[in-house]
């Protein structure tokens, strides 16, 4: 099973501030504070996820500063040093500035005090003004972050987006996965990537998307490239989707244990996140497109609570309980055809 030992793609340690800013710019209306040229902020790098609001630095309590951290002050941070007084938070800012910060961030149109504003801009440390809110600020950041920060991992297989259920067809070179998704777009539905698959894992969800090489082309043996979105319009393609199941593709084998009533669902860690699995035998004229839009529709019935397997199972035993305490008298396995007899 390939999905066993998986090698994550090296991800990144840091990212610049002039990078975070151009990409945030336009969403959060940015506007620079002090540290202006692009050599200032260049040198200042972002390492962290998460972001830091310095109340208690402002305090002048600084031994659990989380320093490497983007700073946010907001409402709060920015009473607080009204309240308090500009020359009292002198002291306690100057032992700020010390530390290497990559960045402070003004939210909700506040402003720091020009004394503080000249030790930002000595210590070289930007400082940049948003509208935005503090808390919407925040999780718009921290989303960036998590994807330029994610663990990711390729494989091979295709991907696809069945009745809104993420399906990654997965399974030995040659045994049909392209024509399997191909099949799937003829039927009205969406190939996120062929071939190659890069997955990103995201807040314990995994997210399969195609390069930028392989987007919406598809490779068919004895065809060679189509143009996916050319030739079924872009209603067919999307870049991306959460993998929601796996349908591995193998040759029948006789020996092989099949589940045949689905009681048992197997899972597969995939960069450590358990995904669903189902181990398809397959022989020829099987129609393993319509088998696929099947697996996409039960595991929406899974997600709504109705397990097919399990009421069938209950009805057995209801069945099986209600001949233990009835007579022993045979009964007929068809009382009545409701007149359908043409």
């Amino acid at each position: 099973m390939q999905f066993e030992n998986l090698s994550s793609i090296p991800k990144n340690d840091q990212i610049t501030v002039t990078f975070l800013v151009e990409q945030l710019r336009k969403q959060l209306k940015l506007e620079v504070i002090s540290c202006a040229s692009e050599k200032a902020c260049g040198h200042r790098f972002v390492t962290d996820t998460d972001l830091h609001r310095p109340g208690l630095a402002l305090a002048g309590y600084v031994d659990l500063f989380t320093h490497h951290r983007i700073q946010v002050i907001g409402n709060s941070e920015s009473q607080y040093i009204n309240h308090i007084g500009q020359k009292t938070v002198e002291k306690s800012f100057r032992e700020i500035t010390k530390f290497a910060i990559p960045v402070i961030f003004l939210t909700d149109n506040n402003v720091l005090p020009d004394s503080l504003l000249a030790m930002a801009e000595k210590a070289q440390i930007p400082v940049f003004q948003t509208p935005m809110k503090t808390t919407k600020f925040m999780f718009l950041v921290r989303d960036l972050l998590e994807d330029h920060f994610a663990e990711q991992t390729m494989i091979h297989g295709s991907m696809v987006d069945v009745y809104g259920v993420g399906i990654l067809i997965s399974g030995k070179s040659g045994i049909g996965k392209s024509e399997v998704a191909l099949d799937l777009v003829e039927r009205g539905h969406r190939i996120v990537s062929d071939d190659v698959i890069i997955l990103t894992k995201k807040n314990n969800v995994l997210i399969a998307s195609p390069t930028e090489i392989n987007k919406h082309f598809m490779e068919i043996r004895g065809l060679g490239i189509i143009d996916v979105m050319s030739m079924f319009g872009v209603r067919a393609i999307r870049y991306q989707k959460r993998v929601e199941v796996i349908l591995e593709l193998n040759l029948w084998d006789d020996s092989q244990k099949i589940d045949r009533t689905g009681l048992n669902r197997e899972s597969v860690p995939v960069l450590g996140v358990d995904i669903p699995i189902i181990n398809l035998p397959i022989i020829p004229g099987k129609n393993i497109t319509v088998i696929a839009e099947v697996i996409a529709m039960n595991h929406l019935l899974l997600q709504y609570g109705y397990n097919s397997a399990e009421a069938f199972q209950d009805k057995i035993q209801r069945r099986i309980a209600q001949k233990k305490s009835s007579s022993p008298i045979i009964k007929r396995a068809v009382d009545y055809f409701e007149g359908d007899l043409e």
